[in-house]
């Protein structure tokens, strides 16, 4: 297997499995993953929150951990990356704010680069313009701003995927092992038992 080169974009209140575990599973198959986010540089710490499903009308919020970065967000060069993971929680909603993050997503989309985005992450990929004509998943809550973005929403279980083209998206963090095998296969990663 070839070792890939993974970028991960995440800020402060991402969801804490939705940076966590990927992060891990990544690893754990030997691909690098380097984390960063807007304004900070590697050896700092973003906040990360926990959404859990407690049988309310949505998610309950509550803090998580702190989840130190690896690499630094001017410094990234995006040719020796490729593919990209996209988590959710609170960091999305301002990150897609950032000029230079949806650079980022519009240069993974227009060359075809494995693209994973879960839960709310799905609101950056939609602010970089990146899912007019396309179909993803996503959490239930964000589905009409896909179709505001000309992107078709595909309902899912919460612990299903989409896959279409280079895009492979989720509802939320219960979908992880599905999430993630999509995304091993679409960077080529083979698992052996």
């Amino acid at each position: 297997m070839a070792t890939k080169r993974i970028l991960m974009l995440v800020g402060d209140y991402v969801e804490d499995y939705e940076v966590m575990v990927p992060y891990q599973m990544l690893l754990m198959v030997g691909h690098v993953v380097h984390t960063v986010c807007p304004g900070k540089r590697a050896g700092e710490q973003v906040r990360t929150a926990i959404h859990d499903f407690e049988g309310d009308q949505t998610y309950s919020e509550k803090r998580g951990h702190n989840f130190t970065l690896n690499a630094t967000f001017d410094e990234i060069r995006l040719e020796q990356y490729d593919a990209l993971v996209i988590p959710g929680g609170r960091a999305p909603e301002y990150i897609r704010l950032n000029p230079r993050v949806l650079e980022i997503v519009r240069h993974f989309a227009e060359a075809r680069k494995p693209i994973a985005a879960i839960c709310h992450g799905i609101q950056v990929l939609t602010a970089a313009g990146v899912v007019e004509g396309r179909s993803v998943t996503c959490y239930p809550a964000v589905a009409p701003e896909v179709q505001r973005a000309g992107g078709t929403y595909v309902e899912v279980p919460m612990d299903g995927a989409h896959v279409e083209g280079n895009l492979v998206t989720a509802p939320a963090w219960p979908a992880h092992p599905n999430w993630m095998a999509r995304f091993l296969e679409l960077l080529g990663t083979k698992i052996s038992p």
